[in-house]
């Protein structure tokens, strides 16, 4: 018989492989949504969080650079066999002049901004040690997402920057709550059974005379 030691720890592989995934659907850039942003109109939490990272110069320059050439070399090898220079990549994603960007365009979306920032963390963070930070990111993400597009807050008189939710948003959303370990075992373990009886006490008309 198996001990309990010894059995699989099959919630620790689930979140770890969905922490991966998530991170891959980050970094490789997969559409996820698409909504109005500082450089036009962003598809992927990196791209707002890159454009947010540029403007306020929170981050050298070379490090949103890293973060975003993984995903221009997979896009460009699959949509023209070719690898974007690392000199381009600014002007790529048209970040060039975000700088000079009206931050009206953030300041509206806050949830989707901050939403961004958490899902690009906890999707870094995840693959060494997952955690909560990705779901807490993709719920605001939603909850910005569903503010401006049924609540029409902000409102937009422009088709072509309404907001948009592609399928990939909901593996994003899966995996984000998959990635949370829970400690099954703790949860089934019952609580110890604590015994209510009492040991007689001896008393004093029991006694031999």
């Amino acid at each position: 018989m198996a001990t309990p030691s010894a059995s699989p720890k099959w919630t620790d592989n689930v979140s770890s492989i969905a922490a991966r995934i998530l991170f891959l659907l980050i970094i490789f850039q997969i559409p996820l949504f698409r909504v109005s942003c500082r450089s036009g109109m962003c598809t992927n939490p990196l791209h707002v969080t890159s454009s947010q990272l540029i403007a306020s110069e929170i981050f050298p320059v070379v490090v949103v650079k890293g973060l975003l050439y993984p995903g221009a070399a997979v896009n460009g090898l699959l949509h023209n066999m070719t690898v974007p220079s690392w000199d381009s990549l600014l002007d790529l994603y048209n970040l060039t002049s975000v700088k000079e960007a009206s931050a009206v365009t953030d300041l509206q979306r806050l949830e989707v901004l901050a939403g961004s920032y958490f899902s690009v963390a906890g999707a870094l963070l995840g693959v060494l040690k997952p955690g909560r930070m990705s779901m807490f990111g993709n719920l605001l993400i939603i909850w910005g997402l569903v503010k401006e597009g049924i609540l029409g807050k902000p409102v937009n008189s422009d088709p072509s920057k309404a907001v948009y939710v592609y399928p990939t948003m909901v593996i994003a959303v899966i995996c984000a709550f998959s990635s949370v370990k829970y400690d099954v075992k703790k949860a089934v373990r019952s609580a110890p059974v604590r015994s209510s009886a009492r040991p007689l006490q001896s008393s004093s008309k029991s006694k031999l005379k």
